[in-house]
């Protein structure tokens, strides 16, 4: 509503039509011009008022158009980072005839440390159970998180997660993991989450890795109420998968 009354004070800009007798406008104020280049005065009428009307919907349309696709950018930055590993999110899905072929760089040992955290609604109690493993470019490895549920009231999770530095996570790709997927815990009950994965081979040729030696995977657990699923990049949930 501001840029139209704005839009007020200032002429439009004006416009020609290609027929004869050319008809000029620019604002409020029209003409009629003869075939001779003889202009002859002409009052704004209605026909005026139509078109400045027509162009400011234009410029209304556009704005919300521009609101639309701002709020669009998001989640699409987010399945973009989750698929190319920008913004720290590792890479998702590889096949395994790429594990089999892959050739370790022995010479370029890595130290993976592991992160656990809960989001401050969620209750659950949530840890890795080693610190750190050494792995190198090309060899998978396998690490567990464990996750309990200490109240009296069954519990839904989903997890998130990243990798740091930001470089490194399009190199970090997970082979199995309990990401994204909705984890059903009954009171008291406590699981073990395994993450096998591997740092792909060609980490070893970015430049911008030269003197990195240690990675840092980063979970986060958030709880799913019923009826409701926490907005998570990537995610796409079925419901829950009860355990009996």
């Amino acid at each position: 509503m501001a840029i139209l009354a704005a839009l007020r004070h200032f002429p439009l800009p004006c416009l020609k039509a290609t027929s004869l007798p050319t008809r000029l406008w620019c604002g409020r104020n029209v003409a009629l011009r003869s075939a001779h280049g003889t202009p002859s005065p002409r009052p704004a009428g209605g026909e005026a008022r139509r078109r400045n009307r027509t162009v400011l919907t234009y410029i209304a349309a556009s704005a919300i158009g521009m609101l639309g696709v701002s709020y669009a950018v998001v989640p699409l930055y987010r399945l973009y980072c989750q698929a190319t590993g920008l913004g720290g999110q590792a890479v998702a899905g590889h096949a395994t005839d790429t594990v089999t072929s892959m050739t370790p760089m022995r010479d370029r040992v890595l130290r993976v440390l592991f992160n656990a955290d809960v989001h401050s609604a969620m209750q659950w109690k949530f840890r890795p159970q080693q610190i750190e493993v050494y792995v190198v470019p090309g060899e998978t490895a396998l690490a567990f998180y464990k996750a309990k549920n200490p109240t009296d009231e069954p519990i839904i999770g989903i997890s998130t997660y990243n990798v740091l530095p930001l470089d490194a996570a399009q190199y970090f790709n997970k082979i199995q993991c309990f990401c994204f997927e909705e984890q059903w815990l009954n009171s008291g009950e406590e699981v073990d989450l395994p993450v096998f994965f591997y740092i792909d081979p060609d980490f070893v040729d970015d430049p911008r890795l030269i003197g990195v030696d240690t990675i840092t995977l980063s979970y986060t657990f958030f709880q799913a109420r019923k009826g409701h699923v926490p907005n998570l990049p990537g995610f796409h949930g079925t419901g829950p998968r009860r355990k009996e």
